[in-house]
């Protein structure tokens, strides 16, 4: 059996985290800290340990990432919908991107929401609830078995509708970069997007810090849409986006 795929599925998983996670922890934690105070959600940091414990176990799931997409992708080549020739219909490769966007965005929900039952809270999404006050770091620090319920999102990309291999590899960037966004601990969206015809819709960094710091409600990835149909946005939300960009 060929494991070449599994190594390059790891070195792209893993510099993705690396390189995106690494420059915006520089930037916002070590460099320019007292510059970007003012859009700080939390205002204190986290201990450097915790930085440790996020990065052992992103590890931990993004070897796991890899195997889901060795799996998904070269072993199940045959069978799998990923395109691999020249793009034929730029229409449909535009969108695939939507299709991703929105599978991706309700797989993650409903699955996210599974791991706050209590039994499965207490055993394994805690571990990543740990980072009560997220950084960069925080991305991808998953219990393994929420890592693998996580890596779903790949089968269920590869299995249904045909994808071109470059759009995947571009959502799978974007994927990573509005997690390191979302885990960040500064808000990058400006005063009022709140509030906006759009922006009333969008998972915030604000969002997200409220879930890991109060463990209940803003459940989502990319959007607050499955919040907002489900009754889980939480009602201090508009309040602590309004403090933090005042």
């Amino acid at each position: 059996m060929d494991f070449e795929p599994w190594f390059t599925a790891i070195k792209k998983i893993s510099g993705r985290y690396f390189i995106l996670a690494g420059v915006a922890f520089i930037v916002f934690y070590i460099l320019f800290p007292k510059a970007f105070q003012k859009i700080k959600i939390q205002k204190l940091f986290p201990k450097p340990t915790h930085y440790y414990r996020d990065v052992f176990f992103s590890i931990i799931s993004m070897l796991l990432f890899a195997t889901t997409a060795y799996i998904s992708i070269a072993v199940l080549k045959p069978y799998n919908n990923i395109n691999y020739g020249p793009v034929k219909n730029y229409f449909f490769y535009a969108l695939s991107f939507v299709w991703m966007f929105i599978l991706h965005d309700t797989y993650f929900y409903w699955i996210h929401r599974l791991m706050h039952q209590p039994a499965l809270f207490k055993s394994v999404h805690l571990i990543h609830h740990k980072s009560t006050n997220p950084s960069p770091w925080t991305a991808y620090a998953f219990h393994p078995l929420e890592a693998v319920l996580e890596s779903g999102i790949i089968p269920l990309v590869a299995f249904t509708l045909p994808v071109h291999k470059t759009a995947f590899f571009i959502f799978m960037l974007f994927q990573i970069v509005y997690n390191v966004y979302g885990h960040l601990g500064y808000e990058l969206y400006p005063k009022g997007f709140n509030k906006t015809k759009i922006g009333k819709w969008i998972n915030t960094g604000t969002a997200h810090n409220q879930h890991h710091k109060l463990f209940k409600g803003n459940y989502g990835l990319y959007t607050l849409v499955w919040d907002r149909w489900m009754g889980t946005v939480r009602e201090d939300y508009d309040k602590t986006y309004e403090e933090v960009r005042n």
